[in-house]
């Protein structure tokens, strides 16, 4: 969430409209969110068959969306008119002679799903002059995490950071996927404050038992039955999930054990800002960190770097589940 979506929606909530509102982006969550803002909330339900008025771009010319937003309010003080698919509409940029000058008693939202308007073209320089420009960005793989855990917060519905990190696994940077996916829990537990393995394997269908989070657990935890049991799934499924993911999901488990051995003896809340994690799995990583001495964790780190290279055909003829299985074993043997 930018600081431009932040400090726009902080002035509709405040009702304070600016007279022009432009919205672009491939990442459609966000655009949603502002379009049924506007459809639903700036105008009273008895004020809306008057003075709503929603256009799309493949069917409108530039001219009518001028002449909607020039005609007068119906017994308002303002109308709301919003155009959808704007790339769509050709004369896009004749737009701009109305920005310029916009009508006070219109609040006009453009919406140009999909894509960026061409930020050197004067449609954007007066809708940031006149108003706001919103550009909803995708959100990058390595971000998605975070994103849902600070998803959870907004909603009051703790997701820890294993919880986001199978989330973002396995539903991808979907935004709308993954909150749909979320509220489909708490609808079925509405009274559970906290997204556990548990519920997001009973209600949305992701396997605790084989998840790539839990296989550099079972390693370091000695739970030999387990990881293989893992190994052959992963080997067997190979689809299920990448060998850089799983790559990925051993070193920063290793990394934090790293990181604990240089924690003992301090407060157990400071131990969990450090590892940005929350208590419940620091005393896990403290318990690893004391099966796993300093040197050992080091080799271990040093052979997952080794094999990110080859995972992406760096030095590598192998294939990926040859690849894992070795990777498996070296790190047993250390």
């Amino acid at each position: 969430m930018t600081a431009e979506y932040k400090k726009m929606m902080q002035a509709l909530q405040a009702k304070q409209y600016a007279p022009v509102y432009l919205i672009d982006g491939e990442e459609a969550f966000y655009l949603d969110i502002i379009t049924n803002y506007f459809e639903e909330q700036i105008l009273p339900p008895h004020e809306r068959d008057f003075n709503l008025m929603v256009l799309y771009g493949k069917d409108v010319e530039w001219a009518d969306v001028v002449n909607s937003c020039r005609r007068f309010p119906m017994f308002a003080e303002r109308q709301v008119v919003i155009l959808k698919d704007a790339a769509q509409m050709r004369g896009f940029n004749e737009l701009a002679g109305y920005l310029e000058n916009p009508s006070p008693t219109t609040v006009l939202l453009i919406e140009h799903r999909f894509k960026k308007a061409d930020g050197r073209s004067k449609v954007v320089k007066y809708a940031k002059e006149k108003g706001f420009h919103f550009t909803s960005d995708k959100i990058k793989d390595d971000h998605v995490p975070g994103w849902i855990q600070g998803y959870g917060h907004e909603i009051k519905f703790e997701i820890g950071e294993r919880e986001s990190q199978i989330l973002a696994t396995y539903l991808g940077n979907d935004l709308q996927k993954i909150v749909n996916e979320i509220e489909k829990v708490r609808i079925n537990v509405p009274d559970e404050p906290r997204l556990t393995a548990d519920l997001i394997q009973k209600y949305i269908g992701i396997s605790r038992e084989y998840n790539v989070f839990e296989f550099p657990e079972a390693l370091t935890n000695g739970d030999k039955d387990k990881l293989y049991r893992m190994l052959s799934y992963f080997v067997a499924n190979p689809k299920s999930a990448p060998i850089v993911l799983i790559i990925g999901s051993f070193y920063n488990h290793f990394n934090r054990i790293y990181q604990a051995h240089f924690l003992h003896g301090k407060p157990e809340k400071e131990q969990a800002a450090a590892l940005g994690t929350y208590p419940s799995r620091v005393r896990e990583i403290m318990s690893a960190a004391a099966r796993w001495p300093l040197p050992k964790v080091e080799e271990s780190l040093m052979i997952l770097g080794n094999y990110s290279t080859k995972a992406v055909g760096i030095d590598n003829t192998a294939g990926d589940t040859e690849l894992l299985k070795e990777l498996v074993g070296r790190l047993e043997s250390i």
